[in-house]
This record gives C-alpha cells, sequence and structure tokens, in this order.
C-alpha cells in the first residue's frame, strides 16, 4: 500500500534553542488515519507546518517528508502552493484566523477551485454549495452568502473543512480542529471529519492534546514528547496498555481506564460529551 504520509528523520531547530522536533519519523498509508497527540509545545504544530511547508523561513530543518510520493522539503513556494488545497490540506484550530473575514464565505471555499481546478465564481457555486451541504451547514445558500463573522464556531470549522476537502486531497492535517469549540458542537464537527474522510479514502493526521477526540478519529496514534515519539501503534493497543510513563500519565488524565473491557474506543462518548 502507498504511503500518503512517510516522514524519515526529521529534526526542526531555529536559531539555538534546543530542537522543537528531534529525528521524528513516522508513516501513514493511503486511507490511514495517525493521532499525534502531547501536551503544548511538544512540537506537535511544528511537524503539521513541516510537513505543509509553512515553517518559518528560520527554521533550520533537515530530514525528509514525502505526500503521496511528492517530496517536501526544498520545494519552492509555488511548487507547494500547487501541493496545498490539492494533494494535502489543513484545518486549522481558529477558523476566525483561517477565514478572510472581508470575503464572503462561498468565495472563499470558491477561491480553492479556481486555484486548482481553474474554475471562475460563477462556474463553482454548485460544487460549493453541495461542498457546504455535504459538511452539513444548513441553508448552504445563505452560508455561502454570508460572511465568517455572521456565522457560529462551529459553522465557521465546518467552512474550513469544505475548504480543506472539495479537491479531495491525499492527506488531511488537522491541527487540534475542535480544541475551540464546546462539547456538543465538537462531536458534531468530528462526525463530519469522520464521515467526510471515510468518502473520500482520505489520510489524516489529527494533531491534538485531547485523548478522547483523537480516539474517535484515529486508528493508529504517536505520542511526542519534547519533539520525540515516545510510543506509537494501534490507538486501542496505546491506550489500553501504555508502555511509556508520560502516555500512562496521558492516559489516566483522560479516564480512558474507565472503559469497559471490549468497549469500542473510537466512540468515547462519556469524555466527547464531558460525563464523569
Amino acid at each position: 500500500m502507498s504511503s500518503a504520509l512517510m516522514i524519515e528523520n526529521l529534526t526542526v531547530a531555529f536559531g539555538r534553542r534546543p530542537a522543537a522536533v528531534k529525528e521524528l519519523s513516522l508513516e501513514i498509508p493511503a486511507g490511514g488515519r495517525m493521532g499525534l497527540i502531547g501536551e503544548s509545545g511538544s512540537g506537535k504544530s511544528v511537524t503539521a507546518l513541516a510537513v505543509m511547508g509553512l515553517l518559518d523561513e528560520r527554521a533550520h530543518v533537515t530530514g525528509s517528508i514525502a505526500v503521496a510520493g511528492h517530496d517536501v522539503l526544498g520545494r519552492s513556494d509555488r511548487e507547494l502552493s500547487r501541493l496545498r488545497g490539492d494533494t494535502m490540506s489543513m484545518v486549522f484550530q481558529e477558523p476566525m484566523t483561517a477565514l478572510d473575514p472581508t470575503m464572503r464565505v462561498g468565495r472563499q471555499v470558491a477561491e480553492v477551485l479556481r486555484l486548482h481546478a481553474g474554475l471562475d465564481h460563477g462556474a463553482s457555486r454548485p460544487r460549493v454549495i453541495e461542498m457546504l451541504t455535504e459538511v452539513d451547514l444548513p441553508t448552504p445558500e445563505r452560508v455561502a452568502d454570508a460572511y465568517p463573522h455572521q456565522l457560529s464556531g462551529g459553522q465557521r470549522q465546518r467552512v474550513i473543512l469544505a475548504m480543506a476537502l472539495i479537491n479531495t486531497p491525499e492527506l488531511v492535517i488537522c491541527d487540534e480542529p475542535t480544541t475551540a469549540l464546546d462539547v456538543t458542537v465538537q462531536a458534531r464537527v468530528l462526525d463530519v471529519l469522520d464521515r467526510s474522510l471515510t468518502e473520500r479514502g482520505a489520510a489524516c493526521l489529527f494533531i491534538s492534546h485531547d485523548l478522547a477526540v483523537v480516539a474517535r478519529i484515529c486508528t493508529t496514534v504517536a505520542v511526542l514528547l519534547d519533539g520525540e515519539i515516545v510510543e506509537t501503534g494501534l490507538i486501542d493497543k496505546v491506550l489500553r496498555e501504555p508502555a511509556h510513563p508520560y502516555t500512562r500519565g496521558l492516559v489516566a488524565a483522560a479516564r480512558i481506564d474507565r472503559l469497559a473491557p471490549g468497549e469500542r474506543l473510537p466512540v468515547m462518548d462519556d469524555f466527547l460529551h464531558g460525563g464523569s
């Protein structure tokens, strides 16, 4: 099976500070889903930005990154722009920083099609409405004509999902995409993401500090501590029988051990809905 993402010996450093990511290697097969978990500052977002080619010019990067067979490191920004939004896409934590507040939502989603499929705004309108419908946005025509500030946080995040998925990328990177949402809206957005990834057969690197959220979306997990992967494997195995002390601490904090034997981890409704 081909790889949607292959990272080998990735090291990222900024100036004289200790490396933010150290000799990191991971692989996600086509259609696979991996969670990357760890506390703030562990290197999760730096890894995601390295894959997308969005790191600050001060970053010193070594190793290799390939997305669907395309080498990422060393490419010009122009070359990378052709991969972003097409072969790979990213869903950020805060949609208000990812959306242009001065542009209507439908035009922003259409811009992705214009850049990668050559469609103008008028020609892309039916596809935009279809995509907004697919991510469970009510009255998609109204949403398309709205500005970002006229939508709720959950609606804005689903707009970002629509933009990330509309060109059927082979890899979708989600960087804490539901952290800013309340638990009810969070669950709905995760359901939309889960269904959309499945329908497209897209792979996903899902970055979070929340084990319950990762367990709902992913089948494998890598645990990151101080820029290094300390444990990786099938999520059921890692969360039920964590080997590294840091992973055991994360599991205990999330109360994963409350699950009954044989209970399916990806659901985890108690945690996602704040049960005690």
